[in-house]
């Protein structure tokens, strides 16, 4: 019997040898380079080089070793009279089964200080052309890309009288053009980052991490995919509870994007993938009864954020509420226990040091998408401009600082009452500021909170002056907006009225 060919070149060894001694004993012939070829030859496994099938040695310190017409004809070839003709005249063999894995671009460009010489070393060659080719071919050849499918190839030659079966071919081919798609994407994202403005392409790809229960709702699909080689949320792991949800998922990465505005001790409270109550104070505990307190009903089965390591005082404190998740940088180990009774929270830990803000923002249309920066400057509020006659005294200043980092994460039209440590009343995604500032006042009213001497954050212009009288009426002194109506006259004329300091920042934070 004629032995069928195979081609087995990996980076990633694992389960190599358990493979390639399955191919020996079914009447493979295995050709290999490299530290494949070595590692098999080494136990043992009879294996052929790859410039034994090429007469033709590796070169440019294995840069070139399998682009050569006596591998890629064997691939490529359909087993048509024509083809195989063609491979008898020019004394080629067909490749029945290759197995490559490729170099790891992703993981290399993921460690800290790698030079871009070491990341170019990195961008495969060979491999994506085989992979391709046999993709292409798949008809007659079959692709392995991952050692997670050589158990079901051994599976489906046994069970197929030495055949693998066309739907297992065809769904090997599809994984090589997905692999290939996420390899060359991490490629094109590496070499365009420096790139001023967007690129002519933007690509966008990602790798399943996990298939969720459901999306926003239990009729929609769902998956966690992730770009690159590290986790899709930083380094945020589950120490507890049951598996996290598409919108938990969602309020977790707005409760973290809120708390990295602040160095001290912090609370965030999302709802919705709003703040419902967001404060700072020289510890958790009251940082925690401080946002909470901004709207109880909100935080009702919400997700909190700290930046410090839960306590059992905290610990306590939470556990008498329903809350969805927790995360926090670490928790005390009698915290742990006690928070972990509760039935249905889920506990999860990241590093603040290490978290970042996504970089770009992604809006599907019908036939398209709509990509973004991320809303991530900085802006220095005591260089904006004063605009009134009356500038806010250090106190304000101060609170004016917090509202301002907390009013960019608020859905638009955003409206949000604080002082210098907590938000007093939020109102959030309303058609009209107006409106906003209604719900905001009247949740404030509802919390016991007075407005008293409190500032306003806006995340774009007031379009009329309605809603700063309105906010002075309700007790606000100082107002942070971007500025830029062509009332904004009549706005700072009301606000003068009112004995409101008000500040123009020039950088609108919409959040549709």
């Amino acid at each position: 019997m004629t032995p069928k060919r195979a081609i087995l070149s990996v980076y990633n060894k694992d389960k190599i040898e358990i493979l390639a001694r399955f191919l020996v004993e079914n009447n493979f012939e295995i050709v290999s380079s490299g530290g494949t070829y070595k590692l098999l030859s080494e136990k043992g496994i009879k294996v052929k080089k790859v410039s034994e099938i090429t007469d033709f040695p590796e070169i440019l310190d294995g840069r070139v070793k399998t682009l050569h017409p006596k591998i890629h004809g064997g691939i490529l070839a359909r087993r048509d009279d024509k083809h195989l003709a063609q491979l008898a005249e020019n004394e080629l063999v067909p490749v029945d089964l290759v197995v490559v894995n490729l170099y790891p671009f992703e993981e290399t460009i993921a460690r800290e200080g790698v030079t871009f010489n070491e990341a170019i070393e990195q961008i495969d060659i060979g491999g994506p052309t085989m992979i391709r080719a046999a993709a292409k071919n798949h008809a007659f050849v079959t692709v392995l890309t991952s050692p997670e499918q050589y158990d079901q190839f051994i599976s489906e030659f046994k069970g197929n009288n030495g055949s693998v079966s066309d739907n297992f071919r065809h769904q090997c081919a599809a994984r090589v053009f997905q692999t290939m798609a996420s390899y060359d994407a991490a490629i094109a994202t590496y070499f365009s980052k420096n790139e001023e403005g967007m690129s002519p392409t933007f690509v966008l790809s990602g790798k399943l991490e996990q298939n969720l229960r459901y999306g926003e709702n239990p009729h929609q699909a769902a998956a966690l995919y992730r770009s690159g080689t590290l986790n899709p949320m930083g380094d945020l792991k589950q120490l507890h509870g049951k598996e996290l949800s598409f919108n938990n998922l969602l309020d977790l990465q707005a409760a973290l994007n809120v708390n990295s505005e602040f160095d001290q001790p912090a609370c965030t409270i999302i709802k919705h993938n709003n703040p419902c109550g967001v404060a700072v104070a020289p510890n958790l505990v009251e940082a925690q009864k401080l946002a909470r307190s901004t709207d109880e009903v909100s935080a009702f089965g919400g997700i909190i954020a700290l930046n410090r390591t839960v306590t059992l005082e905290l610990a306590e404190e939470v556990s008498a509420y329903f809350t969805e998740c927790i995360v926090a940088p670490s928790y005390n180990d009698d915290a742990f226990e006690k928070l972990a009774k509760k039935k249905n929270i889920r506990l999860l830990t990241y590093d603040p040091a290490g978290f970042h803000k996504p970089e770009w923002d992604v809006k599907q249309l019908t036939n398209g998408f709509l990509v973004q920066s991320a809303d991530t400057i900085v802006t220095n509020i005591r260089d904006a401009k004063v605009v009134t006659e009356r500038a806010p005294d250090e106190k304000e200043w101060q609170a004016l600082e917090f509202v301002w980092k907390v009013t960019r994460h608020v859905k638009s039209n955003a409206i949000v009452f604080a002082n210098e440590k907590q938000t007093l009343g939020v109102g959030a995604g309303q058609m009209s500021r107006v409106d906003s500032t209604e719900i905001a006042i009247r949740k404030s009213q509802k919390a016991n909170l007075s407005l008293k001497n409190s500032v306003v954050g806006s995340d774009a212009f007031f379009p009329f002056k309605d809603s700063i009288e309105a906010l002075a009426e309700a007790g606000a002194k100082a107002i942070i907006q971007p500025g830029g109506s062509i009332r904004d006259d009549e706005v700072i004329e009301a606000a003068d009225k009112a004995g409101i300091a008000m500040i123009f920042t020039g950088v609108r934070h919409f959040k549709h």
